[in-house]
């Protein structure tokens, strides 16, 4: 068990520091925090459904369209736009009535309902969804590890990753 809590030999691209391998995530080839995992223009968390990236360069995904595919080039200037103000508009009544329903699970796809939510990292899965890629166990907000977006229990990441030290197998 101590060996969970072990660093890497990787460093967090974007502060620097060793990254243990319960606070892991890996995302275009490069090694984060999860907390360091963060939009470059507005500093908001990222997580693996909602980033973008260029030039290895970390943006959310409103801020990479508004920066990229909005301008038509890649001269990595923000324009002011209709986002901002889109971004702080309240709900409308007939909205809040269907809460939760907007939220999608990115293991199956499927609409989350408040009921069956686990929320982890910005995003909402079902809890039958909420289990290991490798084995199908379950997982809670402490078991878990992920890598490229893919939900492991820490037995099966450590048995996959850590005591081969490669990724060929998966």
């Amino acid at each position: 068990m101590a060996s969970s809590f072990t660093g890497t030999q990787d460093k967090c691209s974007a502060c620097d520091k060793t990254v243990y391998f319960v606070d892991l995530l890996s995302a275009d080839g490069q090694t984060y925090h999860k907390s360091c995992f963060k939009c470059s223009h507005c500093k908001g968390t990222l997580v693996m459904s909602n980033y973008s990236s260029m030039d290895g360069v970390l943006y959310c995904k409103t801020h990479f369209e508004q920066l990229f595919k909005e301008s038509g080039n890649f001269s990595k200037n923000f324009q002011p736009g209709k986002h901002e103000k889109d971004l702080t508009r309240a709900p409308s009544k007939v909205s809040t009535m269907f809460c939760g329903t907007q939220d999608k699970c990115p293991a199956c796809g499927k609409t989350v309902y408040p009921l069956e939510k686990i929320g982890l990292e910005g995003e909402s899965f079902h809890k039958s969804c909420f289990k290991c890629a490798h084995g199908g166990c379950a997982l809670t907000h402490s078991s878990y590890a992920a890598l490229d977006g893919i939900l492991y229990c820490k037995h099966h990441f450590q048995q996959l990753f850590l005591e081969k030290g490669n990724y060929q197998h998966v």
